[in-house]
């Protein structure tokens, strides 16, 4: 009723509520939508209102927004210069936004009427290598500061080492005489140390701050996955063979073996290749999964060993004579064993001969096979000529078309025939022994390899490679 009754100071004091309740309404809206300093570099968003106090000088103004500007590290060379609440901003930068982030945040400012914005955004050159300059000094800093937890990390990697191969020692010491196979033994050392070096390589890495890492090497996907995956495929198949080898035990050391094409004594076998010394004295080293993948023929596994040859006699001559000739020969010699028994048979029908094969067993453990093998084949053909059984060479027919005149002297005598030269005359065996003295000693020449192999330089024991 008195507003009605004073009409002109109730208008006036309702215009003065509407103009506080909207300027309130101004002022938090900006507050809401304020722009301010993103976390995150590459994105800034608007900045909120920078307060200044109530009677600020421009001068105040224009020092607080360009500390503000030089901050940010955003802008080289920022200048601000404020006239009577306008605020000139000059500088460079390298993008858009953050020219327009200087400005929205000056205008924010208390006391800041306008903005006029002088900033210049230049695009970066492709060739500018301050950034990563920037990164190669931070990470120089940051190894610096962590050279004392290298330093630690070193000492636990050699203390790791020692450890490892303590434990080889250890475990061989151990199990030597409880397991026969010597390959086996340097594999299950080896398997018991793998972790304890998995062990002390990831505490080095706890220690040295590379947590991630070190949960890695632990992990499916760390040092083991690397070594049972492609990188080291190689590696792991001829371990786990040495492994299977070592089970199967498809041969021994000193046997006589082929494998893969070569012809060897067994030297030694390690996690990764066998070692064989040939009959000509040369190393050869086969992988362990080359071995295991390939057919082996070991010749020391059975003692007695089969050997043949091969003699042709003339189609006049009689067959079971030969025969019998030849397994008298084969029988009466010592060297070859009664059981089981040798045999001669037919073969084959040549041009010119009658082909007999010869087979029979020997000793391969204390005996040379083919040594033997000559000694027979050396007294069959002295017995044959004692036969007269005829060894023809294969025939070749001359044709004469007008006939071949033959002439005696009369002062001339026939001369004896014979198939002996006198230069071929047999050598004396030696005394109580079917070999002669070119044929040398029955004996197997396995013990002459073993001392070629003795003198011989180990594979692993020559100089290093540039040397």
């Amino acid at each position: 009723m008195n507003c009605l009754k004073t009409n002109s100071r109730c208008v006036a004091w309702q215009a003065l509520v509407v103009l506080l309740v909207a300027a309130t309404g101004v002022q938090a809206q900006s507050s809401t939508d304020a722009p301010s300093l993103a976390p995150d570099d590459s994105s800034p968003r608007p900045p909120g209102v920078v307060e200044i106090d109530p009677v600020a000088s421009d001068d105040r103004i224009a020092t607080r927004i360009e500390k503000i500007l030089r901050t940010t590290e955003w802008f080289v060379d920022p200048s601000v210069r404020v006239d009577d609440g306008v605020a000139f901003l000059q500088g460079t930068t390298d993008r858009e936004d953050r020219k327009a982030w200087a400005a929205d945040m000056a205008a924010g400012t208390e006391g800041v009427v306008t903005v006029v914005n002088r900033i210049e955004a230049r695009r970066t050159s492709m060739w500018n290598l301050s950034p990563a300059w920037s990164r190669v000094k931070g990470l120089a800093a940051a190894m610096v500061r962590n050279i004392p937890l290298i330093l630690v990390g070193l000492g636990l990697l050699v203390l790791t080492w020692f450890v490892t191969g303590l434990t080889v020692r250890a475990t061989t010491a151990l199990l030597t005489g409880r397991i026969k196979s010597e390959l086996l033994l340097v594999v299950l050392a080896r398997s018991l140390a793998i972790p304890v070096f998995l062990l002390g390589l990831y505490l080095v890495l706890r220690v040295s701050g590379l947590t991630r890492l070190a949960v890695t090497v632990l992990g499916g996907t760390g040092l083991m996955g690397l070594v049972l995956g492609f990188a080291f495929r190689d590696i792991a198949e001829n371990f786990l063979a040495s492994i299977l080898i070592s089970m199967h035990h498809p041969f021994a050391r000193g046997d006589l073996v082929e494998i893969n094409g070569f012809k060897g004594y067994v030297q030694s076998v390690n996690a990764r290749s066998t070692l064989l010394m040939t009959l000509e004295g040369n190393h050869v080293q086969i992988t362990n999964a080359t071995i295991y993948k390939s057919t082996i023929t070991n010749f020391s596994a059975n003692p007695n060993m089969r050997f043949d040859f091969l003699v042709g006699i003339g189609y006049g001559d009689s067959i079971a004579e030969a025969q019998n000739v030849a397994i008298g020969i084969l029988r009466d010699h010592p060297a070859i064993i009664d059981d089981p028994d040798p045999f001669v048979v037919v073969e084959s029908l040549g041009a010119s001969t009658v082909n007999l094969r010869a087979y029979f067993w020997v000793d391969g453990q204390t005996l040379s096979g083919i040594k033997v093998r000559s000694a027979v084949i050396r007294l069959t053909k002295s017995a044959f000529d004692a036969a007269g059984i005829s060894m023809p060479d294969e025939a070749r027919e001359v044709v004469f078309p007008d006939g071949v005149p033959v002439i005696m002297r009369p002062d001339e005598k026939a001369l004896p025939v014979t198939d002996q030269h006198p230069a071929q005359a047999a050598e004396p065996l030696p005394s109580g022994s079917d070999a002669t003295t070119a044929e040398g000693d029955l004996s197997s020449d396995a013990a002459d390899i073993e001392k070629q192999a003795q003198k011989s330089r180990k594979p692993e024991g020559g100089d290093l490679l540039g040397n």
